[in-house]
């Protein structure tokens, strides 16, 4: 497999920035209240620490055949000028998205050697800061990092959300995603099939 590398994807009011060490700082402050960590498990992490997280996210999975493509969330603080007209302001980071791609060990479909495996599936991920929560960031992000994956030829995507986290599950619901039978680590696991 040929690895995937994170690229700037931009939508209406989001640019998802591909991960840097950088972004420890400002994220540290994003991440830190206690409650976000109630469904995604943890404790706030320093600055610090996110720095040595994101270093060893940044240099990407030891295993060729898988890709870690990770975003954070940059929110366009647009203004408006004297004559009504929007100019781009700069951006505040409000959370993260994640991909982790690989080849689907479950597909076998035309390959002669069954050691071989076909399609590509991405498991995604995003968390939002609880000061941008409930202004669909989450949602919009999502879609992006989606319609992002099926152009490089994602064919499958999962999930995993805590059964309890309804605003996780409706961002889940919202890129087409449907919860399955399969639980992993007190999570349901969502799939979606992409194509074109």
């Amino acid at each position: 497999m040929t690895a995937l590398l994170a690229e700037v994807i931009a939508t209406e009011r989001l640019t998802l920035v591909p991960l840097r060490v950088e972004h420890a700082q400002e994220m540290a402050v994003v991440l830190s209240d206690p409650a976000l960590h109630t469904f995604i498990g943890g404790a706030p992490a320093t600055a610090e620490e996110l720095r040595t997280r994101y270093a060893r996210m940044v240099a990407g999975s030891p295993d060729p055949d898988v890709s870690w493509c990770n975003w954070v969330i940059g929110v366009r603080e647009d203004q408006r000028d004297g004559a009504g007209e929007r100019e781009r302001g700069g951006e505040r980071l409000a959370g993260t998205v994640q991909a982790t791609v690989s080849l689907d060990p479950e597909d076998h479909r035309g390959h002669e050697d069954p050691g071989r495996h076909g399609d590509l599936i991405a498991e995604i991920a995003w968390v939002v800061g609880t000061s941008w929560q409930g202004r669909g960031i989450a949602t919009e992000a999502a879609r992006a990092l989606v319609r992002w994956l099926d152009e490089q030829g994602v064919r499958t995507l999962i999930a995993h959300v805590h059964p309890d986290h309804r605003a996780s599950a409706a961002v889940a619901a919202a890129v087409g995603l449907t919860p399955t039978d399969v639980w992993h680590d007190g999570e349901v696991r969502w799939r979606r099939r992409l194509g074109r």
